[in-house]
Formats: C-alpha cells, sequence, structure tokens
C-alpha cells in the first residue's frame, strides 16, 4: 500500500512540518553530532523515507551528478530506484563526515555496499525526535519522521516543483499520491495561492 492519501490526520491535524519547522530541524542536526547531522541533512534535502535513508551506501553517492540514489523500499518489490537530485554541499558534507571519495576510491565491495548509519529503524526515529525537540517544534502528528517527509512535499509545491518530478524523487507510484502536496493549507497554501495574483 502507497503513501496516506492525506496532509491531515482525523481530527484536522496537519501531518507536516513547514518550511519553518523544516528550516528549524535543519538548524538544530547541525549542532548535533556529526552521524546525527547527515542523516538529518539526507531527509531534509531528499524526502526520503528513514528505511530508505539507513540503506544509504558509498556506490549509491553520484558527485558528478549531484544525486544521491534511493532504493525505493515502500514498493512490494525490491531492485527499484530512484535518483534525487541535492546541493553539492550536501554530498560534501557526506563525503567529509563518512569519506565516500576514498571508499569510492578503494572499490572494495563490503565498504561499497555498507550503510552509512548503522543504526536500527527504531535509533533513527529516535535520533529525528531528539532534534525535532531541540528545534522546539510543537507537539503534535507533524512531529514525526513522516512529517518531515510531508514537509519536503509540500515545499516543493510552494517552490514550484512539477509533480511528476517530485513523483519520481519521493518514490511514488501513482501521481495522486504526489498530489496530495497541493493540498496544504496556512502559510504553504497562501503562496501558492499569491501566485494568481502576480
Amino acid at each position: 500500500m502507497e503513501e496516506q492519501e492525506t496532509l491531515f490526520d482525523e481530527n484536522g491535524h496537519r501531518l507536516y512540518l513547514t518550511p519553518g519547522e523544516m528550516d528549524a530541524f535543519l538548524a538544530a542536526g547541525e549542532k548535533a553530532s556529526r552521524e546525527v547531522r547527515t542523516f538529518c541533512t539526507s531527509l531534509y534535502y531528499t524526502g526520503c523515507r528513514i528505511t530508505e535513508a539507513l540503506e544509504l551506501r558509498p556506490d549509491r553517492f553520484d558527485f558528478a551528478n549531484k544525486t544521491l540514489t534511493f532504493e525505493t523500499l515502500k514498493k512490494r518489490k525490491r531492485g527499484i530506484y530512484r535518483a534525487v537530485p541535492v546541493p553539492f554541499e550536501v554530498l560534501d558534507q557526506l563525503d567529509m563526515v563518512h569519506g565516500i571519495k576514498e571508499i569510492l576510491k578503494t572499490k572494495k565491495p563490503t565498504s561499497l555496499e555498507t550503510p552509512l548509519w548503522g543504526w536500527s529503524r527504531t535509533t533513527a526515529w529516535r535520533r529525528i525526535k531528539e532534534v525535532m525537540d531541540e528545534a522546539k517544534i510543537d507537539d503534535g502528528p507533524h512531529k514525526t519522521p513522516k512529517g518531515l517527509r510531508h514537509g519536503y512535499g509540500v515545499r516543493a509545491i510552494v517552490k514550484k516543483v512539477p509533480l511528476t518530478s517530485l513523483q519520481k524523487w519521493m518514490g511514488h507510484a501513482k501521481l495522486e499520491t504526489t498530489a496530495i502536496y497541493l493540498n496544504a493549507v496556512g502559510e504553504e497554501q497562501h503562496t501558492i495561492a499569491a501566485q494568481m495574483w502576480e
């Protein structure tokens, strides 16, 4: 089954981080330990799922094309990959902390195929929540790793990223799933609506 089809819970509370909350999360992540910092940066800039980030390995880095490649783990079968563009600074930070370029030079399968973070999903989830607490994000159903992923989708829509590109980057099988990000409200919806009057 694909992502939930709504940005709101049964009580009408949003399930996504606002751009301001996302930026506060990134800033708080910058103050965390190096491995937590790179994990937060990866989630922020790619919108990947926690399980997908935990599978990220050195052989999935493409410095020339400035992309990170993730295996889309929500699909029913394995072996479906997507390349997500990221700023060079993100690749550089990951390289500095995890020594990616050196590992790529060695061409040793054991090093190339070893995930960057040796954490369980529970540990990763806990680290993200700690950073969200440090960022002073209000409690609510949005204050989750999934809320961060949804925030990535909302921000992409506000920045006028085409739905088809966002669908590919997020690993959605159906465009209808990606289209839920058009339902954002508040500051995000006002930004989208204001474009009508420009």
